[in-house]
């Protein structure tokens, strides 16, 4: 009977001795000593060490295309990479990942898939992510002199305050894809370059040149003076819109390239603010298929600027578009004559077909 009543306490006990026998095995351990023995090396070695002082400051940027075309365009600072696991041999752009990575001297961590769901807060990273110094946009004054006589088809994207990073990220995939030569951004009330724009944006964001300024008005209004031609955007042209405005409003599909464009979007609900809307030249939109009931009357942007800028960028003369429309008009029965142009095989991350899509969530 004393017996049980001595090893009932004991149980009982339990609790409060817990953080005694704790705080021996720390005392235990500044000896050199191991309790736990195997057990507890193995659960230190699933421990991610803290990032070194002189490294904080730095993001996480995850999925496969961010991580290997931000190696590959070396504008970051790398402090490590994180790889998943228990794969069984790293192939395709994994294997270049790890190889770019060790040529450069980066070290490699290797971690159980679930404390790297937990390293990245559960994003989707496809087992690969990387701590980075961040990424921000340039000011806009070292875009460089570019004159309308070098180029007459060159194509600027304009985003005023787009905040939504999934939207940033779409605007940027779809403008790389599309051949837009830059994109500037408001300095304020934007969305950052964050690594979700990054892996929205399939690692275009890590290969654009994307510049930014605090006074949009003013910058449309000086490229305006240099022979620029400053396309604003609306939604589909409403009452509330056409009678007050002096600006002309053109449809996307008539709209002729014939000059260097500046092409503008504004925020996700409130579109273009007045000041910029005045710097505007022209006003494109798109118009809708049928009869819309109130609240339809717009695209979501990432939506729109895909639509806007493929009916500008499929005017330019001598583009990798022009080979691969006649190859899609071609008799199917007659053989290819012409090659396919390189799209975004410039970068193989950004393909439609990639590896990092096909194992989306792995």
């Amino acid at each position: 009977m004393a017996m049980a009543l001595l090893w009932a306490v004991g149980v009982s006990s339990w609790g409060c001795s817990g953080r005694h026998l704790a705080r021996h095995f720390s005392r235990a351990a500044g000896r050199e000593e191991r309790p736990g023995g195997e057990e507890l090396r193995r659960l230190l070695l699933d421990d991610l060490a803290p990032t070194p002082r002189s490294e904080r400051g730095l993001e996480l940027l995850f999925g496969l295309s961010p991580c290997l075309l931000a190696l590959r365009a070396a504008r970051r600072r790398v402090a490590r990479l994180l790889l998943q696991a228990g794969r069984s041999g790293l192939q395709g752009e994994r294997a270049e990942l790890l190889r770019v990575a060790e040529a450069r001297d980066i070290p490699v961590l290797r971690l159980r898939r679930q404390k790297l769901d937990a390293v990245c807060r559960s994003q989707v990273h496809q087992g690969v992510c990387m701590e980075v110094s961040p990424l921000k946009p340039r000011p806009w004054m070292e875009v460089g002199e570019a004159r309308p006589g070098d180029d007459p088809q060159q194509l600027w994207l304009v985003l005023e305050r787009l905040q939504d990073p999934r939207n940033l990220g779409s605007v940027l995939r779809s403008a790389h894809f599309l051949g837009v030569d830059k994109v500037i951004t408001t300095g304020r009330n934007s969305c950052p370059l964050t690594p979700v724009v990054s892996k929205a944006s399939a690692g275009a964001m890590e290969v654009m040149d994307v510049f930014s300024t605090d006074d949009l008005a003013g910058f449309l209004q000086a490229k305006s003076r240099q022979g620029w031609l400053v396309a604003g955007t609306v939604s589909c042209p409403g009452p509330e819109i056409s009678p007050s405005s002096d600006i002309p409003i053109t449809s996307c599909l008539e709209f002729l390239w014939d000059r260097p464009t500046l092409l503008v979007l504004g925020n996700e609900g409130s579109g273009l603010s007045l000041a910029v809307q005045a710097s505007c030249q022209l006003l494109l939109t798109i118009l809708p298929g049928r009869q819309l009931p109130p609240g339809l009357e717009s695209l979501n942007v990432s939506v729109a600027a895909g639509i806007l800028l493929h009916s500008i960028c499929s005017q330019r003369k001598g583009s990798p578009g022009e080979g691969k429309r006649e190859h899609l008009l071609q008799d199917p029965r007659e053989p290819s004559t012409t090659s396919e142009g390189p799209g975004l095989a410039q970068h193989p991350g950004l393909s439609s077909g990639s590896e990092q899509e096909k194992q989306n969530g792995s």
